[in-house]
């Protein structure tokens, strides 16, 4: 994917005459500050105390203290995504950096960039299974971009500059920089621009001008052209040259889940969301195309189905900042490795030059397109149950909220309904947890995004199952004045494995009745938990409440709100593909698929 430019991480000021003599704690505060950090998400614990302290003096730098490293980490990301900066979360050895482990995963799959820092034991006992001791640095060497162990004091500022060029630059993405204790206790002459070096490390930006020409040629010729764009175009800030381009060429574009934003929902080429939760219309524009026009995407089994059928007629364009991506799992006839933002600008060139001022013969196209948004419109049946309807609360977040609110998911049907019912007008107002599918993420993500964003009203939309795994950082809200919206999504089970479980099981819901919602336990009261978490705490459980409710939210700023939308545990997502076939067999709703002559 494409990278935040290197101009996220400030340019340090000159070297000065004389060098301070600082600890290495010291110099990880003064270094954070010069990098241009202004808040950091973490816990203190034993291998990490001696940063803490001069942490206290920090003038330019905010700590906040969470609950749970996990929180830190996807703080750190929610920061990172809302904002395109780098989040900075801080732990300390053993269980606080394994704790981390699941941040840096869903960052490394989602290509955020995040600057983890952690504590070690003393360096003489690493090895010896000292206390509190963790290889952190193998432990996350398969999930990060680089993982940094510094034992000398006089390498720190070096190792964590680096860390944020590493992570902000070419494909962002997590690096881990642990600091035995021993390094952070000693005393050393604080050099600053240090000098580092990265050998091999040499992200290509500007693409080849043959392969920009060949596209374009490929562009120009295209019956049945698709822009296919990923989340690449976001991290790279390419919003506007994406639509440069799209209005050049008239092609419609789909906007993969990690995309919701980088081409305004209300545009006419917009078509929606692909893959295996994706419009009927995005879904099928892929699967008949003859030309995709791939953008940051990864072809991500979830958008492909089975991927030997994916697309069966299409010449691939592919265009990624990492050259890993490129031909992995769908070969590309076009293969172009570069910066989103520079290459849009090169291909709208290349094309106008190609096309000489007319836009591609795709009327026949655009018919067939129009002929499926017209009898598939992205919809929802009413509840039979008499409970509120999960879409319906969702849409209406979003239309009372508006587009310059940012909203964070967790993982399941609601992040599914989050993506197709809320309509995204802008970059960086969607964050989800896309290709590790964290439960968990949205609550702290979301705090982090309102630590980045103050002026936003910013949601967290969740389940009651993913709700309970991080729900303790309302403190962490509640304490540092970070009043973020929380809409649970209460159908009082693990909802998306249910409605696999009723699809394809028999109906036999082993294990995911949670006990939280409508007629049940109510273990836990989602408003009493909420209360003693110093929030405001409302139920909704009919239609008519649910305008009131949200528009108290908006209203309330001086606290977080939670909000247990009491909803039907039989709404189902649709459209859906199931797993293992062509994308040619989606379904609209149940018992209902377009008539459509799809591949075998």
């Amino acid at each position: 994917m494409p990278s935040e430019t290197a101009a996220a991480v400030p340019r340090p000021p000159a070297r000065s005459a004389s060098a301070p003599v600082l600890s290495g704690a010291q110099a990880m505060v003064r270094s954070l500050e010069l990098l241009g950090a202004t808040d950091v998400f973490g816990i203190p614990g034993g291998a990490i105390m001696h940063f803490y302290d001069p942490l206290m003096d920090a003038s330019e730098l905010r700590h906040i203290l969470v609950r749970h490293e996990q929180g830190a980490g996807h703080a750190a990301e929610g920061f990172a995504s809302a904002s395109g900066r780098p989040g900075v979360a801080i732990a300390t050895s053993g269980p606080g950096a394994t704790n981390l482990v699941t941040a840096i995963a869903d960052a490394y799959m989602d290509s955020v960039p995040l600057v983890c820092i952690t504590g070690q034991v003393f360096s003489h006992l690493m090895g010896t299974d000292a206390f509190q001791e963790a290889d952190i640095v193998g432990i996350t060497m398969p999930i990060t971009k680089h993982s940094f162990l510094v034992k000398d004091a006089a390498e720190i500022p070096g190792a964590i500059a680096a860390a944020f060029e590493i992570a902000t630059t070419g494909r962002p993405g997590p690096v881990l920089v642990d600091i035995t204790k021993d390094a952070q206790q000693a005393e050393v002459p604080f050099v600053w621009p240090p000098k580092y070096d990265l050998p091999g490390y040499r992200p290509v930006t500007k693409a080849h001008g043959k392969q920009i020409q060949a596209a374009a040629q490929l562009i120009a010729e295209a019956k049945k052209p698709v822009l296919y764009v990923g989340g690449g175009v976001i991290r790279a800030g390419a919003a506007d040259e994406l639509r440069t381009l799209a209005e050049s060429t008239g092609a419609p574009v789909v906007r993969t889940l990690m995309a919701r934003g980088a081409f305004p929902d209300s545009h006419p080429q917009h078509l929606g969301m692909p893959g295996m939760h994706g419009t009927v219309p995005a879904v099928l524009a892929l699967q008949e195309a003859d030309l995709l026009i791939t953008l940051g995407a990864r072809f991500d089994d979830r958008v492909t189905g089975k991927a030997a059928l994916f697309a069966p007629h299409a010449k691939v364009i592919h265009v990624d900042i990492d050259p890993a991506e490129i031909s992995k799992i769908r070969t590309a006839d076009v293969p172009i490795v570069g910066d989103l933002k520079d290459v849009l600008l090169d291909l709208d060139s290349a094309f106008r030059g190609v096309a000489d001022g007319q836009k591609p013969d795709i009327d026949q196209w655009w018919s067939f397109l129009d002929g499926l948004r017209d009898e598939f419109p992205l919809g929802f049946a009413p509840t039979s149950d008499g409970l509120l309807s999960p879409q319906h609360v969702i849409q209406r977040i979003g239309e009372l909220t508006g587009p310059e609110g940012i909203y964070a998911a967790g993982v399941g049907q609601h992040q599914m309904w989050a993506a197709q019912f809320i309509r995204y007008e802008r970059p960086n107002a969607w964050l989800n947890s896309g290709g590790a599918g964290t439960m968990g993420y949205a609550v702290p993500a979301a705090m982090g995004a309102k630590v980045a964003e103050p002026h936003r009203q910013v949601w967290a939309i969740d389940g009651d199952g993913c709700f309970q795994m991080t729900n303790q950082e309302l403190a962490t809200c509640a304490i540092n004045n970070i009043p973020i919206k929380v809409a649970v999504i209460n159908n009082s089970s693990l909802g998306m494995v249910r409605q696999w479980q009723t699809l394809f099981y028999d109906g036999r819901h082993s294990n995911t009745d949670l006990n939280t919602g409508h007629g049940t336990a109510r273990i836990p009261d989602f408003v009493k938990l909420a209360e003693a978490y110093g929030c405001l705490a409302i139920r909704v459980e009919r239609e008519d409440q649910v305008d009131d409710a949200i528009a108290l939210a908006l209203e309330t700023n001086d606290r977080p709100v939670v909000i247990d939308f009491v909803v039907s545990a039989d709404a189902m997502v649709w459209p859906m593909v199931p797993q293992g076939v062509s994308n040619s067999y989606i379904q609209y709703a149940r018992e209902h698929a377009p008539s459509f002559e799809g591949d075998e």
